[in-house]
């Protein structure tokens, strides 16, 4: 048995956003959003997927978008890819969903609160070892809240190492779930165990899919790769740019042996070289650097 990644468009969609995913989608936001408590007894999905529905690979920001049984409105995005002013973009997504609640002359009082949960699978706060972060509008010195109108959740999966024997909480399953489901061939009991992920598996299994859908789901992870190389050459050549300006500002023009190994450099190779050069005194410690 093999499973689709839920990390892709179509994929999320179809697993948390069709007709039959509303127990699965309330068990995953009791999870992430609530933290495992039973808050969501029950929810409304909008504009749910439906197979054969989707027919290009236009940029869909909000994946899936529900009403809760306490009136707030969730909007969830998966984002694989870390492209620029993705937070700008987050914030500017829920106000204008947050706005868009009301036409023309409509009181203020109708407005209900809105959730953004935003799922990466990129880092996007080296400086919090947290794996979930929640923010909201507080005060500045006493951080106590200006009403919980608006709420955003940002769920950062490579913070996630545990394995399946780790698992404890229905949290750490869900996010297994996003992370692992690919790499398994069976359901595992402990994911069994819980009935919404067991059902969000059957969804996932290639062995369910039409060949309309695994023909979509290809050209969402084709795209999907070009896309990421593309981002990752952008930024080894903007590294590349940066490296060679200060290098030759401390120590003058570079040599042609040293700039052919800065270019063999990898991505996360070049992000510790640009944390480093700052304490280069000379070349010699460029060359040791390089050479180790």
């Amino acid at each position: 048995m093999r499973f689709i990644s839920p990390k892709s468009d179509f994929a999320f969609k179809k697993i948390f956003g069709s007709n039959r995913s509303k127990k699965i989608l309330i068990s995953f936001l009791n999870a992430i959003v609530y933290e495992g408590k039973n808050t969501i007894k029950s929810l409304e999905i909008i504009d749910p997927y439906n197979p054969g529905s989707t027919r290009t690979l236009k940029d869909t920001y909000l994946d899936i978008r529900a009403v809760l049984d306490n009136g707030s409105t969730v909007i969830i995005e998966m984002q694989v890819l870390n492209v620029e002013a993705f937070e700008k973009r987050v914030i500017y997504n829920i106000a204008k969903a947050y706005a868009n609640q009301l036409d023309m002359g409509e009181q203020y009082t109708r407005l209900r609160p809105f959730i953004a949960l935003s799922i990466a699978d990129f880092l996007l706060f080296k400086n919090s070892s947290q794996m979930i972060n929640r923010f909201r509008l507080k005060e500045e010195k006493q951080l106590f809240n200006y009403r919980d109108e608006l709420t955003l959740i940002f769920l950062e999966l490579p913070k996630f190492n545990k394995g399946l024997s780790e698992l404890e909480t229905l949290s750490d399953k869900w996010i297994y779930f996003l992370k692992a489901a690919p790499s398994l061939d069976r359901i595992p009991e402990s994911l069994g165990a819980v009935s919404e992920i067991e059902e969000a598996l059957t969804i996932a299994s290639r062995a369910n899919l039409s060949n309309q859908e695994l023909e979509e789901l290809h050209k969402q992870e084709v795209f999907i790769e070009d896309r990421r190389g593309e981002i990752n050459f952008a930024k080894i050549e903007q590294n590349l740019k940066l490296i060679s300006l200060v290098l030759e500002q401390k120590f003058g023009t570079i040599n042609p042996v040293i700039m052919n190994k800065l270019e063999q450099l990898s991505l996360p190779n070049l992000d510790r070289l640009i944390e480093a050069i700052l304490t280069f005194t000379s070349w010699e410690d460029v060359e040791g650097w390089l050479d180790d």
